[in-house]
């Protein structure tokens, strides 16, 4: 509010000076005299200054004429003028606005139409590190693979956008299947900018399932230097890859390679189960039991597994039964209410042949958490026990539909795999194996399988009432001797009912049917 009032002061000041100015001049004496050719021309003090102003408006005329004809001279020899620049300008506007229409047409799905404008931005502006990764991305879009390796390639000349034409053309060639075609360029990729998170992971990706180790661990170590990796994940892949690269050994000259890769392995990651198995038998070779033991020993107690209690029995083999319940213990009392340390010590007493023990020891592990081991170590005691045949069959049967239990199982696609493997081989993914219960565990039988422990459990029943099938003979055979023997032939073939009815119940026991 306040600045347009002072405006308005302003112009109302200027316009009174410059009143009074001219009545100032206009009462002044004096004046200009001018000689033009023998004429004189006298002008007062305001005419002198009107004829200045006009002079000046001349002069500023005439420079910008000058200016004008120099620049078109200049213009038409070929030089870069104000005339040129606007033109430069003019067409650098058309091109961004056809540079802008083709990147809208391309997140609109539109891979024709924004060809069609990146090829008028190209002519326009005369920039083809946007315009030529614009056409690589329509082609793309519009399934032209040809047209955009051509593309990609065009980008490989500029140093700026050569990165950008390798990391196209790679992925072309991983579309595709050449997986040794992709991995030499994202090994260039890598080169040119090593810090690119994803160039990191299409390598790793590509190394590990090549099977090149020694090059993954390289280009694992550059995510951790780069951070794009944190230092505890680090150490478990890294970790994984030495693991990896001493299952890869397997020739006998290089058993101490090997050995001191899975001591490696199991030095970054102790709850690594398959780097501990590893090391342990490493240094059983080596004639070092307390070192495996202590690696066994540590590896269960992050996680009970199977295969490390095979491990364990490895380093005495020839131990008797009593003596392994005994060191065993140094495992199963680590997590003693944990199921694998169960079903362990069920298999330990089975082995000892103490079948009570055994009973004990797996508890109610079979109601709780069926599994098909736990199932099956119940059938081994009771045939230990000395259970009925039905008995037995019941028991393994149940176990046919039971759940696997914990398996290797691919936490990004959920396969399960027998045994563990570095890479997926599911989705080739790496380090994405972990030992726990998959989602579907039950195995896949036909429909009314769930009628198979009833029913294998009635094989051998029957046998066992004989006496039940023997009597409605040995009351024929009375019936048999009775005198009146011929009005009874008619209904001969109702006579076992009728004697049966007069039979005590097929459950009596013998003695009361004696009676």
């Amino acid at each position: 509010m306040l600045w347009p009032l002072l405006k308005i002061f302003l112009f109302i000041a200027l316009v009174a000076a410059a009143a009074w100015g001219a009545g100032w001049l206009l009462e002044a004496d004096g004046g200009v005299q001018i000689a033009v050719a023998g004429t004189e021309y006298t002008l007062g003090p305001l005419e002198s200054v009107i004829a200045l102003m006009v002079l000046l408006t001349v002069a500023w005329v005439l420079f910008k004429l000058v200016g004008f004809t120099v620049s078109f001279l200049r213009f038409a020899m070929g030089d870069k003028t104000a005339i040129d620049r606007f033109f430069d300008r003019r067409r650098e506007r058309k091109g961004f606005d056809a540079l802008a229409e083709g990147m809208m047409a391309l997140a609109s799905g539109e891979g024709k139409q924004a060809i069609t404008k990146a090829t008028k931005a190209e002519k326009l502006l005369r920039r083809p590190e946007l315009t030529t990764l614009l056409t690589a991305q329509a082609a793309e879009q519009t399934g032209d693979k040809a047209m955009a390796e051509t593309a990609y390639k065009k980008l490989l000349r500029n140093e700026r956008t050569r990165f950008v034409g390798v990391r196209g053309l790679m992925k072309q060639q991983l579309d595709a299947g050449n997986t040794d075609t992709a991995m030499a360029l994202a090994e260039k990729a890598f080169a040119l900018r090593p810090s690119h998170g994803e160039t990191q992971d299409v390598l790793l990706k590509l190394q590990a399932g090549a099977s090149d180790w020694a090059g993954a661990r390289k280009t694992l170590g550059a995510k951790l230097k780069h951070g794009a990796l944190p230092r505890d994940v680090h150490k478990r892949r890294d970790a994984v890859l030495a693991l990896s690269e001493a299952q890869e050994i397997t020739d006998e000259d290089a058993t101490v390679k090997m050995r001191e890769k899975a001591i490696e392995a199991n030095r970054l990651s102790p709850d690594l189960i398959p780097a501990a198995i590893m090391a342990s038998d490493g240094y059983v070779a080596k004639g070092k039991p307390r070192n495996a033991t202590r690696i066994i020993k540590k590896a269960w107690g992050v996680q009970p597994h199977p295969d490390l209690a095979a491990a364990f029995a490895r380093i005495q083999p020839e131990e008797s039964s009593a003596q392994r319940i005994k060191r065993f213990g140094a495992l199963t009392m680590q997590h003693p209410d944990h199921a694998e340390s169960r079903m362990l010590k069920a298999e330990l007493q089975i082995a000892a042949e103490d079948y009570p023990a055994a009973r004990k020891a797996i508890g109610d592990l079979a109601e709780t958490n069926p599994t098909a081991r736990a199932l099956t170590i119940m059938a081994a005691i009771e045939r230990g026990m000395g259970a009925d045949d039905a008995v037995v069959k019941g028991w393994l049967a149940r176990a046919l539909t039971a759940p696997r239990g914990p398996q290797w199982v691919c936490t990004n696609c959920n396969r399960v795999h027998g045994e563990w493997q570095p890479v997926c081989e599911g989705c080739e993914s790496f380090d994405t194996l972990y030992w726990k219960t998959p989602e579907e565990s039950t195995a896949s039988l036909p429909a009314g399988a769930e009628m198979l422990p009833l029913i294998v459990g009635q094989i051998e029943g029957p046998e066992e009432p004989e006496p039940v099938e023997t009597e409605p003979v040995e009351v024929e055979a009375e019936i048999a001797e009775v005198p009146e023997a011929e009005p009874v032939e008619e209904p001969e073939e109702d006579a076992p009912e009728t004697a049966n009815a007069d039979a005590p119940p097929l459950d009596y026991p013998a003695e009361k049917e004696a009676k």
